[in-house]
């Protein structure tokens, strides 16, 4: 068997030019290649034209672009599309493709599986497998048909992004440094279920959009929801946010799945009034996605209209957000652990390509 090759994608400026000065090329051949990569986004070494055939045999010897197509893709009668990749180690992770007029966002993984074991979510259901690269954040990105079309990412899909926070910081700055995307913060944004460490590294050494998943104000029935509560409570979650400024250009918004009878009540509104009180953000409410062997259900949309109304005439800036895909095992984790199943099972991979137009 070959020896694995080296991924060119995921390395910073500063990398690629370690590895070219370490080959003996000029160091500036490292800011040709982040062109090549970042800018058009070239599938082989050998695209790289104004490279030395010398040097770009000299790359080939022990680098890639390290580049991999997606093995599965779903598509939704509502244009969304889940994506399946699968990692070197035989794992599966997913994005997913959501075109909306004007705006076209991918919601992008961290990690294979999750930590974080939150009751509503499929992908905590499968355990933690480990942890992506920055290549393999990229990936998602990089390797998708519409990534031309793209203009925002969300990091909202498998996995806890601040549980991952060297690799999550390094994909962040390459997509929004000069020699790499050179996207404008504002079109990123990061949720996190409050893992306090990797929480305060984003704020000051990034300058994208967060997202904290809430689901309820009340941290007893918090912990009920999402364990992590009990190691990183949101009332500390909060103190930190409060020392930050997001009047400006950064946006915080609150994660609040509804399940109906559970977290739906005006009882549930006034606290999360109370909670937010006083910071600059908005409270996204969103409907819920049943999964297999999970007692909760969806709230119905009069209830969410109250509860939103409710936020809005008390000063919280509230949005329903669209349900999208659910033709197409919209619950993040459900195609990936459909994947694992048929690894598990002997299957050499899952279909190329499936379409679903239930």
């Amino acid at each position: 068997m070959s020896e694995m090759k080296i991924s060119l994608l995921g390395k910073t400026l500063g990398e690629l030019e370690e590895i070219v000065t370490g080959l003996g090329m000029p160091k500036f051949t490292g800011k040709q290649i982040a062109r090549w990569i970042y800018g058009r986004k070239v599938g082989t070494i050998d695209e790289m034209t104004d490279l030395s055939l010398k040097n770009r045999e000299r790359l080939k010897a022990d680098y890639e672009i390290g580049a991999t197509a997606p093995v599965q893709a779903m598509r939704s009668v509502d244009g969304t599309v889940k994506y399946l990749f699968r990692t070197p180690e035989g794992n599966y992770i997913e994005s997913v493709y959501i075109p909306d007029g004007e705006r076209a966002t991918l919601c992008v993984s961290s990690q294979v599986g999750c930590k974080m074991n939150c009751k509503f979510c499929m992908t905590g259901k499968q355990g933690f497998s480990g942890n992506l690269t920055t290549a393999q954040i990229l990936n998602q990105i990089y390797s998708v048909p519409e990534r031309d079309t793209l203009t925002n990412v969300v990091f909202m899909g498998m996995g806890e992004p601040f549980d991952n926070i060297d690799a999550v910081l390094g994909a962040l700055k390459i997509l929004t440094d000069d020699y790499g995307y050179a996207w404008s913060p504002k079109r990123i944004t990061v949720s996190t279920v409050g893992l306090r460490r990797g929480l305060e590294r984003f704020l000051n050494e990034s300058e994208c959009h967060l997202a904290v998943s809430l689901h309820s104000p009340f941290p007893g029935q918090r912990v009920s929801l999402m364990p992590a509560e009990k190691a990183f409570p949101i009332y500390d979650i909060i103190g930190v946010l409060r020392n930050y400024d997001f009047s400006k250009q950064r946006r915080l918004s609150f994660e609040y799945i509804m399940f109906g009878g559970v977290n739906d009540g005006l009882l549930y509104a006034k606290e999360l009034v109370k909670l937010v009180r006083g910071l600059d953000c908005r409270v996204n409410l969103i409907r819920f996605h049943a999964i297999p062997g999970v007692d909760l259900h969806g709230a119905d949309a009069d209830t969410m209209l109250a509860f939103r109304d409710y936020l809005t005439r008390h000063g919280v800036f509230a949005t329903i957000r669209a349900s999208r895909g659910e033709d197409i095992f919209a619950a993040c984790g459900m195609l990936s652990t459909a994947g694992q199943q048929a690894e598990k099972a002997g299957h050499a991979s899952v279909p190329a390509d499936k379409t679903n137009n239930q």
